[in-house]
């Protein structure tokens, strides 16, 4: 267990004692590798024997033909049309890509894709045999230990936080025997060929290496490399000719050597500083969960920097021998969303305005496929898997037409100025893609009576892309759309606006849940008639607890169903399910006050959904648990997909078994399991304006601090059920005693609770 650092008002010393990362070679795959990153470029450090291989990963490195440009035969009343007449061959029509089926264009890719760059390997010298890695979360520093004739000798890698460039530094340069070209026009076989592809250039110069890889219709990639005494550099660079790219690598390479070694330390060191600084601190009694946060929040750190690209599945980490597995894209449905999810409780929101930046850079593509969808000229519409352009990867329809993909951005959107109070880009950014989500649910929406109902609706990847994969309203359409008008009041309010009328109809008559009778028990429904019928990778219909948060589940409307539904999604078990949905189905658990079964989720993920290298999967790792992506039969071709969504969704889970807030009602220590002795964490943000700090002694939570960081309103469910000590900065004590705490603080006021003595 971490040592607990406190300041005499028990607010924790920002300085972190970090987990280290230990790797042991061999390392036989590249996603087992050390993970270094930038949020543009990113390396994975693997091999075996005397050969060190970097695979090099771009997050920009688009081929952008292909996809599927949004057209008038998108449009909802045609797809209702198509669905309702069980019209397959009219529907699948409506979604096939530009390149699909056009004959006389052989070599088009049916959609977007990240393009891997591809390795360079390090060949050491005969009676070189690499044994461990190490990785210095605190400085981004990876240290590669091997032996040479019995004697260890040190590789240390940095990457810069702020270029694209990376310095390898041999204590022993002699070790170095040999640089190798390794493409992925040549590793990932013929799939470059296939779409086009010419092949790459070998950089042929006495001064640096590299290659040079020429893209069909977009700025081409080169990884160059020059030897400067001990110290190796490697760059990448991109530009549309083959000649711009070698002089653009080699202008590059030999400003950082005039720089020197130093100057990018320094730097590195400073923003590495800076960053652990603003991140909360965790002291938890699990070494695998402490784990879990701190590689977490370093990985979230280079696959987000606010300078770099806005992260996709895969961020940074591309493998170099194969094309990544959905393009490397943006899935809106929940994967996105997933890898941002730290920035909140993690401290670090500058980190969402590369997202956020991108989705309003899209602004103009957004209204117009609301206005071919459903006819409207001021509404935003989302698909859910795009290229950085916004371009739709088609064929998956009922990915395509779920408008919570824009629902949830918008709800991340809100919570970022609710956390930092920034008024201005409510009203400019926020406020206005807020308004243009609902305005397409609102067209898509139709009044029976005095009820409103959704005729056509999707619950995320439930049934695939079949022709039974919708329903008249599905609850995770139902759980976005009020989460989406609970935050328009909100805002407008702040705004100090006008209410829309409209939406407070819609709010008070459109239904929160869909539910189902099974076997005399009612339970939360997918959608009309169709209940969970099998064990299912996404908790689309738990949308209403997590992550929308639209009722209280220990309300007495909806206690019993809430439990029936959570006892049949139990009952259901884990066989289909991915990575990414273990970590949301721990915060499910810590919503509902079961420490056990949120810890003990995030512990299975960790040895089922992770290999050798700490790397997160979508398929299982081991048999037994799942049969996502393996079996006892084995996995058959499939590769090992890398997806980070998991691995932020367990960060996200460990901060919500700490602090979360559940409809409105801030929730000290929900989801920590009763075994737990001792365990602290902060300062730790919230939507409230009011940072939080608490510690736990004897199996009791000890103390709370709150730090305003505004004017602001808390409420505060009470975690002792008595009464409650609340002691101000200047030593003003007050005893308060109810379930949920009011506190009214001021901008910089601190103040401890404490449970009154019996």
């Amino acid at each position: 267990m971490h040592p607990l650092n406190t300041l005499p008002n028990n607010i924790w010393n920002a300085h972190m004692t970090l987990s280290n990362g230990h790797w042991a070679f061999p390392l036989p795959r590249t996603h087992t590798g050390l993970l270094l990153g930038n949020a543009t470029m990113g390396l994975m450090i693997w091999g075996e024997d005397n050969l060190l291989k970097i695979t090099i990963g771009r997050a920009d490195l688009w081929d952008h033909r292909g996809g599927m440009t949004w057209s008038a035969k998108q449009n909802f009343a045609d797809i209702r049309r198509c669905l309702e007449a069980n019209d397959e061959a009219r529907l699948r029509s409506l979604f096939v890509t530009d390149t699909q089926d056009q004959p006389g264009q052989p070599g088009q890719p049916q959609r977007p894709w990240i393009i891997p760059v591809g390795r360079v390997d390090l060949e050491l010298a005969n009676g070189v045999v690499l044994q461990t890695g190490s990785l210095d979360m605190a400085t981004g520093i990876a240290t590669i230990t091997c032996l040479h004739n019995g004697v260890e000798k040190n590789i240390t890698v940095i990457q810069s936080m702020d270029q694209q460039l990376a310095a390898i530094t041999f204590d022993d340069p002699t070790i170095l025997a040999k640089c190798i070209n390794m493409p992925a026009y040549v590793t990932a076989g013929d799939q470059l060929k296939d779409i086009s592809f010419a092949p790459p250039t070998h950089i042929d110069d006495p001064t640096f290496g590299g290659f040079i890889q020429p893209f069909p219709n977009d700025p081409g990639i080169a990884a160059g490399y020059q030897r400067d005494g001990n110290t190796l550099w490697l760059t990448t660079t991109r530009n549309d000719s083959v000649d711009a790219m070698h002089a653009d690598t080699k202008n590059t390479l030999n400003k950082v050597i005039s720089q020197g070694l130093p100057t990018i330390t320094q730097a590195n060191k400073t923003w590495w500083d800076t960053y652990w600084q603003d991140v909360p601190q965790l002291d938890l009694p699990n070494d695998k969960l402490q784990f879990l946060y701190d590689y977490g929040m370093y990985k979230f750190a280079c696959s987000s920097q606010p300078d770099g690209i806005a992260c996709t599945l895969q961020g940074p980490w591309i493998e170099d021998y194969t094309l990544p597995p959905w393009s490397s894209d943006y899935h809106f449905n929940i994967n996105v969303q997933m890898c941002y999810w730290p920035a909140y409780k993690g401290n670090r929101l500058s980190h969402l305005k590369p997202l956020f930046d991108l989705i309003f850079s899209w602004e103009d593509t957004l209204r117009e496929n609301a206005r071919l969808f459903v006819g409207i000229n001021d509404g935003i519409m989302m698909p859910h898997a795009v290229d950085d352009r916004c371009v739709c990867m088609g064929g998956f329809w009922t990915g395509c037409i779920d408008h919570a993909c824009s629902a949830w951005m918008a709800m991340m959107m809100f919570d970022y100025v609710r956390y930092t109070g920034d008024m201005d880009y409510l009203q400019d950014k926020v406020y206005p893609f807020m308004a243009g989500t609902m305005r397409v649910y609102e067209a898509m929406l139709e009044k029976v009576g005095d009820a409103y109902s959704l005729p056509v609706s999707v619950s995320p990847e439930y049934r695939g892309a079949e022709m039974n994969a919708w329903g008249r309203d599905a609850s995770f359409q139902l759980a976005a759309i009020h989460r989406l008008l609970e935050d328009l009041v909100q805002a407008s309010k702040m705004l100090q606006i006008p209410v829309d009328q409209n939406w407070l109809d819609i709010q008070q008559h459109l239904p929160c849940v869909t539910t189902k009778d099974v076997n005399q028990k009612t339970m939360i429904a997918h959608w009309e008639g169709v209940h969970l019928e099998e064990s299912h990778r996404h908790h689309s219909h738990l949308g209403a607890i997590s992550p929308f948060d639209t009722i209280d589940v220990h309300d007495e409307q909806y206690q019993t169903l809430v439990n029936t539904t959570l006892d049949h999604w139990v009952a259901m078990g884990m066989g289909l399910w991915s990575g990414w949905c273990v970590p949301w189905a721990s915060m499910i658990h810590s919503r509902m006050h079961n420490g056990i079964a949120a810890e003990l989720l995030l512990e299975l993920w960790e040895r089922i959904f992770t290999n050798q290298g700490h790397g997160t999967l979508h398929d299982i790792e081991a048999c037994g648990i799942s049969v996502m992506g393996g079996s006892f039969h084995g996995k058959g071709s499939r590769n090992e997909i890398m997806q980070l969504d998991a691995g932020f969704g367990a960060v996200a889970a460990i901060q919500e078994m700490l602090l979360h807030s559940k409809r409105g009602v801030l929730q000290i220590m929900p989801g920590v399991p009763r075994h737990w002795e001792t365990c602290g964490f902060g300062p730790i943000p919230t939507e409230f304006g009011v940072h939080v700090s608490a510690t736990r002694r004897n199996h009791q939570l000890h103390e709370i601090t709150l730090i305003a960081k505004r004017d602001t309103t808390l409420r505060i469910a009470n975690p002792w059920a008595g009464e409650v000590q609340v002691t101000d900065q200047t030593g003003h004590v007050q005893v308060l005693n109810n379930q949920v705490l009011r506190l009214e603080l001021k901008q910089d006021d601190c103040l401890k609770l404490t449970c009154v003595s019996k």
